[in-house]
């Protein structure tokens, strides 16, 4: 299983960018699919994840800013971040689980929010 983040950049405050997250393998109900984020010096952290049973659960410091989305058909899974601040500033990675538990991770892609 590969995973391929891609959309980052550079943006200034207030921006949105959107990422992908391409998947070499079908999507499957049972997988559970997430967004990560690591800034520097800091530890990754979940930024949102869509369980087996399809609940989205965001993390708080992005409720109502970000919004994922996929497309079963391209499996694609994306972020639509939008009212980005300087916080926001880290590398994205998507992450799979599949029913076995295993962990499948993208290479991620940077995302820089500055002025």
């Amino acid at each position: 299983v590969q995973l391929q983040a891609s959309g980052g950049g550079l943006v200034q405050p207030g921006g949105s960018l959107r990422l992908s997250c391409a998947v070499s393998v079908t999507i499957f109900s049972g997988d559970v699919m997430g967004w990560y984020r690591q800034a520097p010096g800091k530890q990754r952290e979940l930024v949102v994840s869509i369980a087996r049973g399809g609940s989205i659960n965001y993390a708080d410091s992005v409720k109502g800013r970000f919004t994922v989305s996929r497309d079963n058909a391209k499996n694609t899974v994306y972020l639509q971040m939008n009212s980005l601040k300087p916080e926001d500033t880290a590398v994205y990675y998507c992450n799979l689980r599949d029913p076995l538990s295993r962990s499948f991770w993208g290479q991620g892609t940077l995302v820089t929010v500055s002025s």
